[in-house]
């Protein structure tokens, strides 16, 4: 990268061109295993996410070091026992923040240097069951700068238990709020008609029988009468991490801004 910036300096190459270079450059091959996009998180403050699912023990580590390497952090999803165990090992303990129900961690090095953005993001999930999802959106809203503030089990099957949990998040000033729920994904919608915040839905699978897996619950969120409420796919509680995190830093952004 130093290599490019110098040659523009110089004059030896032109805006275009050291555009293009960069761009090539945040793209790195390990051992032609994986293209692993370094510059991610510069370009679009998104970090970049290793989903483990697939991969070997031996090709997940290699992957981590080098992004440990470029990045000075990595971080890891929907991990199995053994590659939990070994990426521990590896890098061990003190290094390792592990998110159980989420079979998700991230890795630091030494020096990394997390930065706080100012921005807030609010988890509600209808059942305990729907965990692991929040704590996939939790782990990259954090990696991303933001602060979280997670409330489990608030099912609309007894809305009363929504009651204290939504009344938190406004006096926390969330900047945006994940809802995540299975079965018929009410809660969602009953959230989105009683604030005022930027709300992303997330279908879970965790309901079973006829339009379980997620899929009713997908249906209704997506057929949801309540404005303000966007939706993503089941179970992605990373793509509504992004999207919560994303909303909450340029809400931060812009309080610093008229500070």
């Amino acid at each position: 990268m130093r290599e490019i910036l110098e040659k523009l300096a110089q004059g030896k190459i032109s805006i275009d061109e050291a555009e293009k270079a960069l761009k090539i450059h945040a793209i790195e091959d390990v051992a032609n295993i994986a293209r692993l996009d370094v510059g991610r998180e510069v370009r679009r403050g998104v970090p970049e996410i290793i989903l483990a699912e697939g991969k070997s023990r031996d090709d997940l580590v290699r992957i981590c070091e080098r992004m440990l390497e470029r990045n000075g952090r990595v971080i890891v999803s929907r991990a199995n026992d053994e590659q939990l165990a070994e990426l521990r090992e590896k890098f061990g303990a003190n290094h390792v923040r592990r998110f159980p129900h989420a079979r998700s961690l991230v890795v630091r090095g030494s020096g990394y240097r997390a930065v706080e953005t100012g921005g807030r993001v609010g988890i509600i999930t209808a059942g305990t069951v729907d965990l692991a999802v929040a704590e996939e959106a939790a782990m990259v809203a954090e990696e991303m700068g933001c602060q979280t503030f997670l409330e489990a089990d608030a099912g609309a099957a007894g809305i009363h238990r929504l009651t204290e949990p939504l009344s938190r998040m406004i006096q926390n000033d969330v900047d945006s709020l994940i809802v995540v729920a299975g079965r018929e994904g009410a809660l969602p919608t009953v959230v989105a008609g009683l604030v005022d915040i930027p709300l992303i839905a997330v279908p879970a699978s965790s309901g079973y029988g006829y339009g379980g897996g997620g899929e009713a619950a997908l249906m209704a969120m997506l057929q949801a009468c309540s404005l303000g409420l966007a939706v993503v796919n089941i179970d992605s509680g990373i793509a509504a991490g992004v999207v919560a995190a994303q909303i909450a830093n340029r809400v931060a952004r812009a309080r610093k801004n008229h500070a």
